[in-house]
């Protein structure tokens, strides 16, 4: 029986700990990562030097695992983005592949609860039926399950960021829903068009800055894509400094960190070299476009300690009033 109502995470597919760093703050304690990247482990191990952090999901040994309540993965996006190029493989691709790599581990070991996160390319990838694979496969090892597309600008952050949440609690669908669903109306929609059909402004026509000397940026970024270092890409045509006289420049990593809701330098390396600055800032960019936005990990793991606690203090009162009715 819990008693101090403390709860833990095992985190999988850890990139640089964006989903540990908001249920930390939730109040979480973090016991295990899994991350394939050498650059993000760097980073992990950085700001977590003490936890066991695996390399290899395919390989993993379930027993390697310490006991957590919830399991945690930002599971690869890059078979499922609508971003990428071409054909999306899906859960096919080698890539977001490992999701199954992940579930086999579910299954093995049955955490309380689960919290996945992806672009939400995933909703649509194969006309559906990715998405229907993984409900499928939760549902299978007796998961209730509910989901939902957040958007990183609701929750402070200043970034056009959409992704998709899932949470799973074992035998327990109500309390998967309660975590992802509010019983009272959100003010998070845009403003509705006018009555005579004029359509809202765009959220990026907002300007802030110095209009005589600059900096300018849009209030909201457009969404950061892992494809965001030093290409000239999608990004860097959308997302950008610009100043008064004509000079224009992309985002620092810094500035990135913070559009994305981490603490400014959370992707410096420990031992940084300056002679490899510009590779470093391109790795940065990269880590930083793929992870998992601190503030509404944060959200979510609120919620979810709030259904945990509020489900483990009815037990234990009715636990302690079957004791007393025995008792007597």
């Amino acid at each position: 029986m819990r008693v101090g109502l403390s709860y833990s995470v095992a985190s999988f597919f850890s990139g640089i700990g964006g989903l540990d760093l908001g249920l930390e703050r939730a109040g979480f304690e973090v016991l295990f990562q899994c991350e394939a990247k050498p650059f993000c482990r760097d980073i992990l191990k950085r700001h977590w030097p003490d936890l066991p952090l695996d390399h290899d999901i395919r390989k993993l040994d379930e027993t390697d695992i310490p006991e957590a309540d919830i399991w945690a993965a930002g599971f690869p996006c890059q078979d499922l983005s609508l971003a990428r190029m071409g054909k999306r493989s899906g859960l096919r691709g080698s890539q977001s592949g490992l999701f199954h790599d992940f579930i086999s581990l579910v299954g093995d070991r049955s955490p309380r609860g689960i919290i996945l996160e992806n672009v939400h390319g995933l909703l649509s990838s194969h006309g559906g039926r990715d998405f229907s694979i993984v409900l499928k496969a939760l549902d299978e090892l007796g998961y209730g399950v509910a989901w939902r597309v957040l958007n990183s600008k609701d929750f402070g952050v200043p970034q056009q960021r959409r992704r998709v949440y899932i949470v799973a609690l074992h035998r327990d669908a109500r309390g998967a829903a309660e975590v992802l669903f509010e019983p009272q109306c959100g003010d998070w929609n845009s403003p509705k068009g006018r009555s005579n059909g004029e359509k809202s402004p765009s959220v990026f026509q907002t300007i802030l800055g110095d209009p005589s000397q600059g900096p300018l940026v849009k209030s909201i970024a457009h969404c950061i894509y892992a494809e965001s270092a030093r290409h000239t890409g999608t990004d860097w045509s959308r997302n950008y400094v610009w100043y008064p006289d004509g000079r224009v420049r992309r985002f620092t990593p810094n500035e990135v960190e913070r559009v994305q809701g981490f603490p400014e330098d959370w992707t410096l390396p420990e031992n940084f070299d300056a002679r490899q600055a510009d590779r470093i800032d391109s790795l940065r960019y990269h880590a930083v476009g793929n992870a998992v936005t601190p503030p509404v990990a944060e959200w979510v793991g609120r919620r979810l300690r709030n259904v945990l606690e509020a489900q483990d203090r009815n037990l234990l009162r009715t636990t302690l009033n079957g004791t007393a009715v025995a008792a007597g």
